[in-house]
């Protein structure tokens, strides 16, 4: 056994260990006994059966839905409190989220049009590729996943946020550690491992600045007005703990050299997306869905039960991405095992979310919110199950260095995440403002041009680097031909994803129009649907 191996068991186990005496308070302190109770917990008194969509028009949803002055009051001073905070992070994720879009379809391009700017050594394929997935991952996911959890907080604390400052200087630390990285990959200067390509002299800023923004969310649950912390609030802030102790670790510089490098890596890459996406994404999905339908969520052991088996059974998912590569083989058993038993939180959640909706899908054909919400939790579904079985030897054989792993990691961080994200910002913003949408079809063509890109481009890494798996098994097949047998793949990949970028655009467009408050003022939601309001449920519904 290799000390890193043995570092990350020590890892695994302390983090199993503490797991496991927070369950144990948790049972002890009846976490699990409120059920429905403790489920109702994000709604004020009088608002179950009566959905938040997000109306601006703080009197029509007072008579509507028989709320007092003083919860609504209290409620829209939560909302304010977060808003210079959360509007640096989501607006500087949405920034980065263009930055991440062009070279994202420029390094697309480069799979079947090689002379793309070729003569360029600041635009080679070593350098734009990283330079895509450092600027989604850390600045449009990461910051709009901080920004909304800043908004979300107050909310689920029923209380101000406190140090808002905090996570404005986190914020922009944040942003100049994303400059700084991106220039220094851009000039070469990479650390040379996926995911952890910044510098480690430049990631100092990302500890320093996500710690500063961790300070305010502290504080507001030290000061929270409620007796049980919903279930999103565990989800946010087992995220914000758990993603700085790995991004410390995976960047400490020299310390795992080699093949235990390797396996370092693998095992930070796969936990950002477990132990900081999925949380993230989950917990998000956790409150929207209940809220806009006026409903809790029906079963609220269970999501208790699917945050603890995440956490307990996440930590060692990565490995998998080894196989066959130079690390014990038990090693990569565990790892597989640990990927199976994630079917448990992943179904536990996708009861919940889907349970939840059944019955109410009509809503999907007017909220914008629950639409692209409900599609990101589809997905997490999807996606995380089709990790289970790509983890597997018989299907990771031949999966394994295809383009079919890149379209399992879009699936899961962007159909999954990104689309919940952008439900989410759907929602906030018009609370942050008191100002709505201004114009319902750029909601619209932003929907259907994300949802039909992603579509296409899955659909077509997946048959495409199916099909180049079982080819490269064929030792009789020239490897020449196997690139070419990707080409048509690989350009349906630059439609799909250049229909997602230029949903980006629109997005951003109408993000900034929302910001200087383009459009007319309106009192009531922008809806998919002009004229229709929002569908209100009767209380006996909302209990059943």
């Amino acid at each position: 056994m290799t000390p890193t191996i043995a570092i990350l068991l020590i890892i695994t186990f302390v983090v199993s260990a503490v797991g496991l005496l927070l369950l144990i308070w948790s049972i002890a302190t009846n976490q699990f006994g409120h059920g429905r109770l403790a489920a109702r917990t994000i709604f004020l008194e009088g608002e179950e059966g009566h959905g938040e969509d997000p109306a601006r028009d703080a009197g029509s949803e007072q008579a509507d839905a028989d709320i007092s002055h003083e919860e609504l009051q209290t409620r829209e001073v939560a909302d304010q409190s977060s808003r210079q905070a959360a509007l640096a992070w989501l607006g500087s994720a949405v920034f980065w989220l263009l930055v991440g879009s062009a070279y994202g379809l420029l390094t697309s391009g480069k799979f079947h049009w090689p002379e793309l700017l070729a003569d360029s050594e600041w635009l080679t394929f070593g350098r734009v590729r990283p330079m895509h997935l450092n600027a989604v991952a850390y600045g449009w996911a990461s910051m709009a996943g901080v920004g909304v959890a800043i908004f979300l907080i107050p909310r689920l604390f029923k209380t101000a946020l406190v140090g808002g400052r905090y996570a404005l200087s986190g914020a922009g630390l944040w942003n100049l550690g994303m400059i700084l990285g991106l220039v220094a990959i851009n000039l070469g200067l990479s650390d040379g491992e996926e995911w952890l390509e910044f510098p480690w002299q430049v990631d100092i800023l990302f500890v320093i600045g996500g710690g500063l923004c961790a300070i305010p969310l502290v504080l507001t649950a030290a000061n929270r007005r409620v007796s049980h912390l919903y279930v999103t609030s565990w989800y946010l802030l087992a995220a914000l703990v758990w993603f700085p102790i790995l991004f410390l670790l995976a960047n400490l510089p020299g310390l795992f050299p080699g093949a235990s490098g390797a396996t370092v890596n693998w095992w930070f890459a796969h936990n950002v997306l477990g132990l900081w996406v999925t949380p993230i994404g989950v917990g998000i999905a956790y409150y929207m869905i209940p809220k806009i339908l006026g409903r809790p969520i029906i079963s609220y052991q269970l999501s208790l039960i699917g945050f603890w088996s995440l956490a307990l059974f996440y930590s060692q998912v990565g490995i998998h991405h080894l196989v066959g590569g130079p690390v014990p083989t038990w090693l990569v058993t565990l790892s597989i095992v640990h990927s199976v038993m994630m079917s448990i939180p992943v179904i536990t959640v996708a009861i919940n979310h889907h349970g939840t909706m059944w019955g109410h899908f009509g809503m999907l054909r007017r909220s914008p919110t629950l639409r692209f919400v409900w599609i990101g939790a589809l997905m997490y579904t999807v996606s995380s199950l089709q990790g289970s079985m790509e983890a597997l030897r018989s299907v990771n054989v031949i999966t394994h260095f295809t383009h079919y792993t890149v379209g399992h990691a879009h699936l899961g961080m962007y159909a999954f995440l990104s689309m919940i994200l952008f439900g989410a910002i759907y929602f906030i913003m018009p609370r942050l403002l008191n100002w709505e949408w201004p114009w319902r079809p750029l909601i619209t063509l932003h929907f259907w041009l994300v949802s039909i890109g992603i579509l296409i481009y899955v659909v077509a890494l997946s048959v495409g680097g199916w099909l180049q798996g079982l080819a490269l098994l064929d030792a009789d097949t020239p490897f020449m031909e196997i690139v070419r047998l990707t080409l048509p793949y690989l350009e349906t990949r630059t439609l799909g994803g250049a229909m997602m970028a230029l949903g980006h655009l629109i997005f951003a467009i109408h993000f900034v129009a929302m910001l200087t408050r383009r459009g007319k003022d309106r009192r009531q939601p922008t809806l998919f649907r002009a004229g229709e309001r929002q569908h209100k449920h009767s209380s006996v519904e909302a209990q059943q």
